[in-house]
């Protein structure tokens, strides 16, 4: 009989206090190829659930070898593996009874495929599960019957089900769209793009908090001049909208698709699902989103290249305030993820603060430039393009001026990509700018910062460490909240927890990080995921994380009103 010593187990803790189920705690039990074992007991009814880990053997999986053999085939068949359990348990109760009883937690997935804890595919072809059960209670009392039920029954037949009705042609597909997301990126710099969209693919979503592709929406198109074709390994040749190293505005009336094209675009270094309509949407890795972020902490961010010279005497070489304007939020961040490698930015004129993009010749006569601490993103856009490497893309609806910076222009009518460049040009030429750039020749290096990583304090009071996320809004580090509600990249609250570990990680491990960059911090901590996988930075048995990139977690470390920093001259703030 399947499960016979489990089952035996809970027959006798049948009607016992709820408490008793802590026998269990590491109990592992063979169910004929599937081998399920107690992570954590809830000690309530009431409580958080159980964690459970169901491993499931090669043999019982039938993976082929193709599902399997690299790490981006098993991250693909993970993520769909995961889709398949979810619809089979996720959500549902089995069982009856007191407080969270018979309810079983999978991690919810969205439309991007991710490195996830909740499965992981071994590179023999097992499958480790870990989700949540609230095992049953009467009261406070043990349903060891119904328990046994659940465990050695319904959840197995389950997983069962998954193996034996596995679709190898739709498992297959998943796997060929991860990797011809990936082939796209590689042949972005190979190709000297920083983007690409491929003609057909759907951009617009059903709504802001439903990110599945509106079946309505007009199928993209590229512009004939920006069309490029690129080789992918199982779609074959791809043709769509190249966006090129250097300056691109997208310009447009409201409501036409500037927004809807640039969020695709921050998407785009993620890969995703078939049928999502931005599988063939890709963006550099390096890609960040950048804007205005009132009352933000910034620490220690050298804000020379942006802002010098401010009343009193007030030192911009280590800046640091706990309510940051609009104008030195989008300064710190700008610079904070140059920092850490970021090799183009994304800005939205509607999200950003207004005196950083631009100064128009009218307020430059009025205010001349010595009284004016702040230098526009538009005077540095160039110098950070021609001589530092960085891209910028940009919606603009009412800077004019940046058309005279921009090596090229995409309008979006009607949510159809027009590209416009010629036609800039010629009202650039027309139409003399009021602004006279004041841009400074020469981009200057980095300022390295050193993160005081002893700062770092996740207890809350008496109580023993508390690290805790609120969906993608804030993480609950020791007493401090950290915001990250504006982190447009930041797409799943699984990500979430996974930089709480983190931080958790730096600051248990700080003697380790002692005299680190802040660069060289977030580059070890994306090797040991890269190295390790999840459980390299995540305490055993959770289910509920999902890696995250690397500017995300350095933006999480920045937005900490209680980190300190050293700069290269070693005086901390």
């Amino acid at each position: 009989m399947r499960g016979e010593r489990l089952s035996d187990t809970l027959y006798r803790l049948d009607g016992r206090p709820y408490p008793a189920y802590k026998d269990l705690r590491g109990h592992r039990e063979d169910l004929g190829g599937l081998f399920l074992t107690f992570e954590s007991i809830q000690g309530d009814p009431f409580a958080s659930p159980s964690r459970i880990r169901v491993d499931v053997s090669p043999r019982k999986t039938g993976l082929p070898t193709w599902a399997q053999s690299s790490s981006s085939e098993r991250i693909a068949t993970a993520d769909f593996l995961h889709r398949c359990i979810r619809r089979k348990l996720g959500g549902r109760r089995e069982a009856d009874g007191s407080g969270k009883s018979g309810q079983i937690g999978i991690l919810g997935v969205g439309q991007e495929i991710l490195e996830r804890s909740a499965v992981a595919v071994t590179s023999g072809g097992g499958v480790r599960f870990l989700f949540t059960v609230g095992l049953p209670a009467s009261g406070r009392r043990i349903r060891g019957r119904a328990a046994a039920t659940l465990l050695t029954e319904r959840i197995p037949d389950a997983f069962e089900e998954v193996f034996e009705e596995l679709d190898l042609n739709d498992l297959q597909r998943h796997i060929f769209c991860l990797e011809d997301q990936m082939a796209l990126r590689d042949e972005l710099e190979r190709n000297q793009l920083v983007a690409f969209v491929a003609n057909q693919s759907i951009l617009a979503r059903k709504s802001g908090v439903d990110d599945r592709p509106l079946a309505s929406a007009i199928p993209f198109e590229s512009p004939s001049s920006l069309e490029v074709a690129l080789e992918t390994p199982h779609r074959g040749v791809i043709r769509g909208m190249g966006i090129p190293k250097g300056i691109t505005l997208i310009v447009g009336g409201g409501y036409h698709g500037k927004s809807t094209l640039l969020q695709a675009l921050a998407r785009g270094v993620y890969n995703h699902v078939p049928e999502d309509g931005r599988e063939c949407t890709v963006t550099h890795p390096d890609a960040a989103w950048i804007r205005a972020e009132d009352g933000r902490s910034v620490r220690g961010v050298d804000l020379r290249p942006f802002i010098t010279n401010l009343p009193l005497g007030r030192d911009t070489a280590s800046f640091e305030t706990a309510d940051a304007s609009g104008s030195t939020s989008q300064a710190a961040g700008t610079l904070e993820s140059l920092e850490l490698g970021a090799k183009t930015l994304l800005i939205d004129e509607d999200i950003a603060a207004t005196n950083f993009m631009i100064r128009d010749g009218r307020m430059r006569a009025l205010i001349p430039s010595e009284s004016e601490p702040i230098t526009p993103y538009l005077d540095r856009v160039e110098a950070l393009s021609r001589e530092a490497g960085v891209s910028s893309i940009l919606v603009v609806g009412g800077a004019g001026d940046y058309l005279s910076v921009a090596d090229r222009v995409i309008q979006m009518e009607n949510y159809r990509a027009v590209d416009v460049t010629e036609r800039a040009r010629e009202v650039v030429s027309r139409i003399p700018s009021t602004t006279e750039s004041t841009e400074e020749r020469g981009w200057p290096s980095i300022r390295k910062r050193f993160p005081i990583l002893r700062d770092l304090n996740p207890r809350r009071g008496n109580k023993r460490d508390r690290v805790r996320s609120q969906g993608t809004r804030s993480i609950q580090f020791g007493e401090e909240e950290i915001d990250l509600s504006l982190l447009e990249q930041l797409i799943d609250p699984a990500q979430a927890r996974l930089i709480g570990d983190a931080l958790l990680h730096l600051h248990r491990e700080s003697r380790f990080f002692e005299g680190l960059s802040m660069d060289e911090v977030v580059n070890h901590l994306e090797k040991i995921l890269t190295d390790e996988g999840i459980d390299g930075l995540c305490a055993r048995g959770f289910g509920d994380r999902a890696r995250p990139r690397k500017y995300e977690i350095g933006a999480a470390l920045n937005r900490m009103r209680g980190l300190g920093f050293r700069n290269t001259e070693g005086c901390e703030t």
